[in-house]
């Protein structure tokens, strides 16, 4: 935790302070995970960390605050997807390995952070500004960078000039996240996991380079 932590009336927090802060957005989260977010009551997340609301609402205004807080974090950690891209090549067997590393990364994220994704789903899908550019950070982080990556080939006469740079990348970026967000889905249908990635993986590649991937 970096920076100075507040309470809501404005006091710093001490070390105390923020373990007893942190604690509760821990709570949270797990509670996140297997509970619909509007069941979730302060009472029960308090209960849950051993303290009481009145310590929660020194802390956060509300449920949706502390949500807010822990989604946040989350779209910091997000940011660092871009890493999967960073000098990255796009050529030959080296770019077969960077769109199943992308997509490895990309599936892992939504994994790891699914209970509180779906909370931001949920808050963009019904105009929330605040859920929708905590869900846009997230997926900035590898529009931009894919968007660079179409210009590059481009410029180096590897990818047709017609393309959109920005609309090819804003639209693998939007299939990753449908398909990392209904993984489990996936299963009803008769796909395993192991089926899955290569098959995003070659339609990522496609994407990017125009061309099928050397295996």
């Amino acid at each position: 935790m970096t920076g100075q932590v507040r309470t809501v009336d404005g006091r710093v927090a001490g070390r105390r302070g923020q373990a007893t802060r942190q604690k509760l957005l821990d709570c949270l989260s797990e509670m996140l995970s297997s509970s619909p977010y509007r069941d979730v009551k302060v009472i029960d997340v308090a209960r849950k960390a051993g303290t009481s609301p009145a310590t929660f609402y020194q802390y956060f205004p509300d449920v949706e605050g502390a949500v807010l807080e822990i989604a946040e974090q989350m779209a910091a950690e997000g940011a660092e997807l871009t890493q999967l891209l960073d000098g990255r090549s796009w050529v030959g067997k080296a770019g077969w390995q960077t769109s199943q590393d992308l997509v490895d990364g990309f599936l892992d994220f939504w994994r790891k952070n699914d209970a509180i994704l779906r909370v931001v789903d949920l808050g963009a899908a019904e105009g929330d500004k605040r859920f929708y550019k905590i869900r846009m950070k997230i997926l900035n982080s590898v529009n931009n960078s894919l968007t660079e990556t179409v210009k590059e080939l481009q410029a180096k006469g590897k990818v047709d000039k017609d393309v959109s740079p920005a609309a090819m990348a804003g639209s693998l970026v939007a299939m990753l996240a449908a398909v990392a967000s209904h993984q489990r889905g996936f299963q009803t249908w008769g796909v395993k996991q192991a089926e899955l990635k290569p098959n995003l993986a070659m339609l990522v590649h496609l994407g990017v380079t125009g061309k099928k991937p050397t295996k």
